[in-house]
């Protein structure tokens, strides 16, 4: 995605998150199919998306009930095995092995569904902070707020595959981007799903504060107290609500994010270990040290090396 990174994105922690973990869809893929036809796929360190053009399809996913697709819904998939299918019941074929090494369309004897995809994949060894945080399986119907942008960016993708004119694989790795987004806005703006999680505390006024705060200066050595300060609310219930929204404590959620742009810059390799320990917040180069190993098992300088 690499999407510019402005003073206003500093404020903006879904965009900070995106930029940092160097999010791009990495693959775009077409499925025509008709008749009796399912595709299954493994559970990979990706996050992706599924977008109905036509027709109807399934998802369906280990343990959990199929859920059925109609032309204009989206659903994001992160760390999970699932199949699309044109029904529930149809044993899948290896979904992997229609899409071979550089052909991004799979015809399956006709077109009464038509589907798009993506795969958006992170710089090596940063996907885990964004996946963790978010649920296996989010669904954006047609009936959805967003439904008219989507619907917009799906026509636009859509009319870029068919036409196949040049620049149009800029155009549809834009559009990709965009479509990812707006999805996630639209999970995110949902009454039902915005109860618990990240996405959830980005929009709720309290906590969309704080961790816009702590994305707009994450070298400030933050306290329980100052942060719930920026909430307008006691240390206690701040702390409580924090946990059980995002899923970690505020001071830890705090350190999990410095030690993530660490790692990026670690991988860049354009600075230091000392400037990068400097400007995500330790006051030392030991102190960095001991935290990045406790978190990812081994020392800056030897991710470094490695």
């Amino acid at each position: 995605m690499k999407l510019s990174r402005s003073s206003k994105a500093m404020n903006d922690p879904l965009s900070d998150v995106l930029n940092v973990l160097g999010a791009s869809v990495s693959r775009r893929t077409r499925l025509e199919a008709a008749g009796r036809w399912a595709l299954s796929f493994p559970a990979l360190d990706r996050l992706k998306f599924v977008a109905l053009l036509r027709g109807t399809a399934w998802i369906v996913r280990p343990a959990q009930a199929p859920h059925r697709m109609s032309a204009g819904d989206v659903c994001l998939l992160g760390r999970v095995a699932y199949a699309i299918a044109s029904d529930p019941e149809v044993p899948p074929n290896d979904g992997q092995a229609f899409y071979g090494t550089g052909c991004d369309v799979a015809r399956l004897g006709g077109d009464e569904t038509i589907a798009i995809g993506g795969a958006v994949t992170f710089d090596p060894g940063n996907s885990d902070f964004l996946l963790d945080m978010l649920p296996d399986f989010l669904f954006v119907p047609r009936s959805s707020a967003a439904s008219g942008a989507i619907a917009t960016i799906l026509g636009l993708m859509n009319d870029e595959i068919e036409r196949d004119i040049i620049g149009s694989e800029i155009v549809s790795a834009r559009l990709a981007d965009v479509l990812l987004v707006e999805a996630i806005r639209a999970h995110a703006g949902s009454i039902e799903q915005v109860e618990i999680g990240w996405l959830g505390a980005l929009l709720e006024p309290r906590l969309g504060r704080v961790l816009r705060v702590i994305h707009g200066d994450v070298a400030q050595q933050w306290t329980v107290a100052q942060l719930a300060g920026v909430a307008g609310m006691s240390r206690a219930a701040f702390s409580a609500e924090f946990t059980s929204r995002v899923g970690q404590p505020p001071l830890a959620y705090v350190r999990a994010w410095r030690l993530t742009i660490a790692r990026a810059a670690l991988i860049e390799g354009d600075e230091t270990v000392a400037s990068i320990a400097r400007k995500v917040g330790y006051a030392s180069q030991s102190a960095f040290g001991h935290a990045y190993k406790s978190t990812f098992g081994s020392t800056p300088k030897a991710h470094v090396r490695s």
